[in-house]
């Protein structure tokens, strides 16, 4: 519950289609403005603005995570 794993295809014009199930899990609307976020080693996410806003927030009061080593 609360979790979506599935396949998207990338169309000619590099567009995917987010699927239905995830759109509703996520609260994602027509209109909706979503960031993405790519690393060449990581892949790509892509969270509601909001939700990145909240993590800069808090790295923000907590400063950024501490490295073991």
């Amino acid at each position: 519950m609360g979790k979506y794993a599935g396949t998207v295809q990338v169309g000619v014009k590099g567009q995917i289609v987010i699927p239905k199930k995830a759109r509703d899990l996520l609260g994602i609307k027509p209109g909706d403005t979503l960031l993405l976020l790519a690393d060449t080693e990581k892949g790509i996410a892509i969270v509601r603005p909001d939700l990145f806003e909240q993590f800069q927030e808090l790295l923000t009061r907590t400063g950024p995570p501490k490295r073991e080593g």
